[in-house]
């Protein structure tokens, strides 16, 4: 047995008699339209004016890293993770700065991903590794070469830490081989 308080009516029903009947709606009726009130729009207004002075007081750095003179840009440099990042290194002859991406031109060093055997593996972390410590050593100089770009869109540049090369500095150590272009040798021998 129903309620006696119930009215035996459909949903519609009392829908439909709401409407005609109550012509006044409560605050919280849920078919009311929100408006973009002076409260909503000072909120909105202080929110973006926040967001900008913020941004404006992040640290900027040079726009074009690529031609830095003599005296060079200092940077502390991490290791780079999947997709990049703004100062660290990618492997042995690559590494981002200010937001490009370096290829030291004059060099070859192991490849870290894939490396085609242990020894390879080995070698391009440590030459990686070689290459942080150096890069974060002093002042980075990068000297355009006749070539701008390599076919992976990197800037190529020979790269100098406190007026020393780094690319002779890896070569001296056993860490990488000289590089003038075309086919490379393989590291697993």
């Amino acid at each position: 047995m129903k309620h006696p308080l119930d009215m035996h009516r459909s949903r519609r029903m009392w829908r439909d008699w709401d409407r005609h009947q109550a012509p006044l709606r409560l605050r919280g009726d849920r078919t009311r339209r929100r408006r973009f009130g002076p409260r909503r729009l000072a909120a909105t207004a202080l929110a973006l004016l926040t967001a900008i002075l913020a941004w404006s007081l992040l640290p900027q750095s040079d726009a074009a890293p690529a031609a830095s003179g003599a005296s060079g840009t200092r940077a502390l440099f991490t290791t780079c993770h999947i997709g990049g990042g703004r100062d660290c290194v990618v492997d042995g002859d690559t590494f981002w700065m200010g937001g490009v991406k370096i290829r030291i031109a004059d060099i070859d060093t192991p490849e870290t991903h894939p490396s085609r055997c242990a020894r390879e593996a080995a070698l391009g972390q440590a030459a990686t590794r070689r290459l942080r410590a150096l890069l974060n050593s002093g002042p980075v100089a990068l000297t355009p070469i006749e070539r701008a770009f390599d076919r992976y869109g990197r800037r190529l540049a020979l790269v100098s830490v406190a007026g020393q090369p780094v690319g002779e500095t890896l070569v001296a150590e056993g860490l990488a081989r000289r590089y003038h272009g075309g086919r490379r040798a393989g590291w697993c021998d």
